[in-house]
């Protein structure tokens, strides 16, 4: 086999190992199980690909990137991210992305952007094809009819169409694992607590995440998978359309026994399709999704739109009996997917009543029951705290219009400007690293040009694509009237279900995407189909001319097939390809090597949390050996060193409590000061030196500093305010700490561990150190306080031992 045939087939595999793998691939012996995983698996797939075109350059001795429509889109959006980095709160997170998440930063855009170029670059003929996959996909898509027309020549070769067809076909067997892998967790039987734990139930999961009540599967939150099974849902339901299609045209050109049809190809594969399709929606109303459900409608709704103008259908032809004949296939797709919603029950509450369950409680004898918090699992509605999320974003984005705070720092960002309503939330104390809008994601951490740029590079995708259509539709139309055209070259005209119908589903999943987005924010899979989407539907609508390539340096030669073009490969050639070898192995060995520290933080975080700071000592030292540029990982050691620091002080070991408490000092002073707008490391850096400061007092004012800082980080935080008023207490500032204490009640009126400090240092104030009462009106707060607290919990045993020490009870 040629050396550029081992390339090109590198190039192919690792695209195919893209959609197949990273939907699936998740571990527990990370630190994150799900997004971590599948984004080190993009990583290393990407510098694979990598590694093949620029070899594949050396040989052909000219550096070439195929031009798009979307290059200068894409150009400015890339360039809004690395301005935004340049000049982030948090240059290492904006490079990386948030530790756990990675998806979003720097490094995962260019890498995103990569894989386009990669696959119109490698995959699009160019007047010939670059060595030709076999196309096995014909089975799956029939043979190769669509072709664009441009000047009379194809601009589209079967290599390319074959690719998009093949992926597609990757990514339905990917999504049919992934939903066989996600379904028995409803009914209580999760294969991952299988792997995990060796019980086929559902134990291994917190009350947080239970797949009883919102599957998720290996994708890793409800909300994700319903995401993915929106984008896979009208790709499979064109399969189904065309293979039905194409038996019944051959059901009206021939007559043969019943068993004759239902055996035949066509007929077992939309079968299959149907199937499939109805077990994608069975999954995506069993994540409980509202966003994911609203969007494969959206997508649907399009779908069918799209196909009804491809067929020219007027809506006065619809109330007709032979429209409900002729397009009786795509009626059955949405009578399928309505009496799976009417018998399984809708996410969204209003439509949940016109369901099979809705109305049979409609008819049930109603009680009175307590109302509870809505919510999936209980707390307050995911609506309202988007709400106030994206009021946040926008305020942070108002003090940084043009560039935001940088890529991925959302997280610090927020904190600074989180509505005060934020502490009413049932997940007050939750950080938030994503605006659960994609769009003001962008806009907070990118700014306007960050945001800009990114709007114009899915509208201008979507604007070129329709513009084609139009175009096409209007070339048919003048062909069709011609009657020297024969049949043959009508229907390579005509727009068939090959190409556009394929290209119209692949519309609709791109918009699901739109709307998930707005409702949450995206994943590793989420981008890979953000990105390459485009890139599919200009290979099938002939959109991209393969002349126009960027080449350096230029040569003609470029242009004929490769085939007939035999490269003899220098001694300088062979260099280099030995150099990007080696360049490749590093980069591959670099992502190994950060993979196993992120395991051995994972375990050290995990030993941390359950108490075993001796254990979790050893791995966190590891970790931070292993890759010493990551912050995350010195902050849990700084923590945990310092909790040793004062057990080993507790047994009266003087020496090994200095060591460990200086290495704790120096390691939090550290990444504080590198990281200053880091909150996560603000508030670390308090209970680091609050817990040496248990074991010696010197360390106290450092505590009280790192609380006032994180303080000016998050100025609404009700969890930060109520510590420094504590602190202020331990300080001997009363006075100050109920000032504190008092904004912290007002900010979070139902905070009880606020409430009772406050009471208490009211009623310290208010008497003399022998207890008697020397302010009235401050003993009066006290005990109102305590009083308030029993109204709110009778049996709360704090509140009644201080009225009872009070002598008020």
């Amino acid at each position: 086999m040629k050396l550029s045939n081992i390339f090109n087939r590198l190039i192919e595999y690792s695209f195919y190992s893209l959609f197949l793998l990273v939907p699936l691939v998740f571990t527990s012996e990370t630190s994150e199980l799900f997004e971590f995983n599948k984004m080190w698996l993009t990583f290393g797939l990407t510098i694979v690909i990598g590694f093949a075109w620029f070899a594949k350059m050396v040989l052909r001795k000219r550096f070439f990137i195929q031009r798009t429509p979307l290059d200068i889109p894409i150009f400015l959006f890339l360039l809004s991210q690395i301005i935004s980095t340049i000049f982030s709160i948090d240059t290492h997170v904006s490079i990386w992305g948030y530790y756990s998440r990675f998806n979003g930063g720097l490094l995962s855009i260019i890498s995103y952007i990569f894989l386009y170029y990669a696959f119109v670059s490698n995959f699009l003929a160019r007047g010939g094809t670059d060595g030709r996959a076999p196309d096995s996909a014909q089975a799956l898509f029939g043979t190769n009819t669509s072709r664009a027309l441009a000047g009379g020549k194809s601009v589209t070769g079967p290599r390319a169409e074959t690719m998009v067809k093949r992926l597609i076909s990757i990514s339905l067997i990917s999504g049919l694992i992934v939903i066989l892998w996600g379904l028995p967790s409803h009914f209580g039987y999760d294969p991952t607590c299988l792997i995990f734990r060796g019980t086929l139930d559902v134990s291994c999961w917190t009350d947080a995440f239970q797949p009883k009540v919102r599957i998720f599967s290996t994708l890793g939150q409800p909300d994700w998978l319903a995401a993915y099974l929106a984008v896979l849902i009208p790709i499979a339901i064109f399969l189904f359309i065309k293979n039905l299609k194409i038996q019944t045209t051959e059901k009206k050109n021939q007559v043969a026994s019943f068993k004759y049809y239902v055996f035949k190809k066509e007929f077992i594969l939309a079968t299959f399709y149907i199937l499939l399709t109805s077990l994608f929606y069975l999954a995506l109303l069993y994540t409980d999704a509202r966003s994911g459900f609203l969007a494969i409608w959206i997508a649907l709704i399009s779908f069918i739109l799209f196909y009804f103008w491809m067929e020219k259908i007027k809506i006065s032809e619809i109330i007709k009996k032979s429209f409900l004949w002729k397009y009786w296939n795509v009626l059955a797709v949405f009578v399928v997917l309505l009496c799976i919603t009417f018998f399984i029950g809708s996410p969204i509450g209003q439509l949940d009543k016109l369901t099979f369950n809705g109305i049979k409680n409609s008819f049930e004898t109603k009680t009175e029951t307590a109302k509870p918090i809505a919510g999936e699992m209980g707390g307050t509605d995911s609506s309202k705290i988007r709400l106030i999320v994206w009021k946040g974003a926008i305020d942070a984005w108002k003090a940084n219009p043009i560039f935001g705070t940088g890529v991925e720092t959302f997280a610090f960002a927020y904190y600074k400007y989180r509505p005060i309503e934020h502490n009413m939330l049932s997940e007050w104390d939750y950080l938030y690293n994503k605006a659960h809008n994609e769009y003001l994601n962008y806009l907070t951490t990118t700014g306007l040009f960050g945001l800009g740029t990114y709007i114009s590079m899915i509208g201008w995708f979507l604007f070129v694509t329709i513009k084609k259509f139009k175009i096409q539709n209007s070339k048919f139309k003048i062909e069709s009237n011609n009657s020297k055209v024969n049949k043959e070259k009508f229907l390579l005209l005509n727009c068939t279900f090959d190409f556009c119908l394929l290209t119209f589903a692949l519309l609709s999943s791109y918009l699901s995407i739109l709307v998930t987005n707005f409702f949450g924010f995206s994943v590793v899979i989420m981008n890979l189909y953000l990105f390459l989407i485009p890139a599919f539907v200009f290979v099938l609508g002939g959109v991209i001319n393969p002349d126009r390539v960027f080449i350096f340096p230029r040569n003609e030669e470029i242009f004929k097939s490769v085939s007939s073009v035999k490269y003899k490969v220098s001694s300088i050639q062979w260099i280099i390809i030995g150099f990007i070898i080696l360049s490749t192995f590093y980069l591959i060995l670099k992502l190994l090597s950060f993979y196993q520290a992120d395991k051995l933080y994972g375990l050290g975080h995990n030993y941390y949390r359950v108490g075993q700071y001796q254990e979790a000592y050893a791995k966190l030292h590891e970790a931070v050996l292993a890759r010493g540029d990551e912050p995350a990982f010195k902050d849990d050691l700084a923590v945990n060193d310092a909790i040793l620091a004062m057990a080993y002080a507790s047994q009266k070991e003087a020496s090994t409590s200095a060591i460990l408490a200086k290495e704790a000092s120096d390691i939090t002073d550290e990444i504080t000061a590198e990281y200053p707008n880091n909150v996560v490391f603000a508030k670390s850096k308090v209970r680091v030196y609050y817990a040496l400061a248990q074991a010696d007092p010197q360390y106290f004012p450092k505590a009280m500093e790192a609380i006032i800082k994180a303080s000016e980080l998050a100025p609404t935080d009700a969890k930060v305010l109520y510590n420094l008023g504590l602190l202020y207490q331990q300080s001997g500032e009363v006075k100050k700490a109920i000032e504190i204490l008092e904004k912290t009640v007002k900010y979070k009126p139902n905070y009880r561990d606020a409430y009772y400090a406050l009471g208490l240092y009211y009623h310290d104030l208010g008497s003399d150190k022998n207890g008697k009462v020397i302010d009235s009106e401050l003993h009066k707060k006290a005990v109102e306080i305590m009083k308030y607290l029993l109204n709110q919990n009778s049996t709360d045993q704090q509140a009644t031992a201080a009225l009872k020490n009070w002598g008020e009870l």
